[in-house]
């Protein structure tokens, strides 16, 4: 069996002393994990670490702080976490406790979680600038403040308390926005699964079915690889596709409309993200076809334009072009093509943009806009292209593109020489769609 890719503990030390680098010696930052969140009564939900937690320290487990102090002499990466407890791990799953969160996670040193409010305060004592996810999380915001306050309650004996409080993501989303070799295995991973799965939805799709059937059958594939989704998935026919996040998933396929599906599988934290639009029962009519045309023509342009050099929103404009272009061809939309996208008059039929950052979030962090101006592409970003076209029934459009939802997504890497597209090996020609469905 081919080994699954890996994030290496050298990896997470080498971002952790990045961070520690960019804050300087006199900072401190604090970056808390994911709470267990109840899903009814005693139940909870499965977990899902904090992103930002993960990403520094791959440690995967709830009640737990990483707390990073440059050039301290006992060690710069200190874990608090859960201690080891038989009967708890009987019940509820093993812990790595101190001892693994040391030998197994590459914590200089660990502490008891319970134990925190007794330790962390003196280590903050004299550092200047605490950094962390200010107003994320307004309990964790007072216990941090409470941290502090003990500090300054010592200011008579000559011990001085952070004056400053500083957004962590400034610095860390930044970093988290370029992706290593690594990340990149990983997301490669998790594209092929969910192709496959996605390849495997249009085989089984017949009309009859219930959105939810369909649905069944990549969750399958996803945790046959051992994956999660990477979200909630859309699986929307006919009207409902042209529902943005529609996630009831609870309605029966009909013979002769579309269905819409946006399902991507996550590994390591790390997602992918794909959306394919196909009829039920194997065959485009000629309207879905037409604006089908139109939106996959569009994504091959906005694909075009996601490489290094270009601004982040250029992608868009050439996909929003075409978009508008095929709109006029097609006579649901008359006039010059500047003046309409100017007035966004194609705003009833495409009201998203063409893309995200794509990472540990599926809606990944980083900013779009540096200084007020849309960012450059470079090497090791990735992002979604994902233009579409909604049709909902009005009386200026013609019936036949009545409930007509239509995205076509994929998930791209810029590269020094232009991209790659991590998804390219699902199809979305009508023909391939259509010879696919009829195996």
């Amino acid at each position: 069996m081919k080994r699954k890719p890996l994030i290496s503990q050298k990896e997470f030390a080498s971002r952790r002393e990045q961070l520690m680098h960019m804050i300087g010696d006199n900072a401190v930052a604090i970056v808390p994990s994911s709470s267990l969140l109840i899903r009814n009564r005693d139940a909870e939900f499965p977990f899902r670490q904090d992103s930002d937690f993960l990403y520094l320290t791959g440690f995967n487990e709830p009640e737990a702080i990483a707390f990073f102090i440059p050039n301290r002499e006992q060690g710069e990466y200190i874990l608090f976490c859960r201690e080891r407890d038989p009967k708890a791990e009987q019940w509820v799953g093993r812990r790595a406790g101190i001892e693994g969160a040391q030998k197994q996670w590459g914590a200089d040193d660990a502490f008891p979680i319970d134990d925190i409010d007794d330790i962390l305060p003196g280590l903050l004592e004299e550092r200047s600038a605490v950094y962390y996810n200010t107003g994320n999380d307004v309990n964790f915001d007072q216990q941090v403040m409470s941290w502090i306050n003990t500090v300054k309650n010592k200011v008579r004996s000559g011990v001085h308390a952070p004056q400053e409080f500083i957004s962590l993501p400034l610095i860390l989303h930044d970093m988290r926005l370029y992706k290593s070799p690594a990340e990149l295995r990983a997301m490669r991973y998790a594209a092929k699964t969910a192709v496959a799965a996605h390849e495997n939805a249009m085989r089984a799709c017949k009309p009859g079915m219930m959105e939810y059937e369909l649905e069944a059958e990549y969750l399958y594939q996803f945790k046959k690889a051992g994956m999660e989704p990477a979200y909630t998935s859309i699986v929307g026919g006919g009207e409902n596709g042209c529902i943005l996040h529609y996630i009831e998933n609870n309605q029966p396929l009909k013979d002769g409309e579309l269905v819409l599906i946006d399902a991507g599988a996550e590994y390591l934290g790390y997602a992918s993200d794909i959306t394919r639009t196909f009829p039920v029962n194997g065959t485009f009519s000629e309207a879905q076809r037409s604006l089908y045309q139109i939106v996959l023509n569009a994504q091959k342009a906005g694909i075009a334009a996601a490489k290094p050099g270009n601004t982040w929103d250029q992608p868009h404009t050439a996909a929003l072009r075409v978009l508008v272009e095929g709109l006029v061809e097609v006579g649901i939309l008359s006039g010059d093509i500047d003046t309409l996208i100017e007035d966004k008059s194609y705003a009833p039929y495409y009201m998203h943009k063409t893309g995200h950052w794509l990472g540990l979030d599926v809606h990944d962090v980083g900013d779009y806009k540096v200084d007020d101006e849309w960012r450059l592409l470079e090497p090791g970003m990735t992002l979604t292209v994902e233009p579409g076209l909604y049709i909902s029934p009005a009386d200026e459009i013609d019936e036949k593109w009545w409930n007509i939802g239509i995205r076509i997504e994929d998930d791209v890497l810029i590269t020094k020489k232009g991209n790659e597209v991590l998804t390219r090996k699902l199809i979305k020609e009508v023909k391939d769609i259509e010879a696919h469905m009829a195996q």
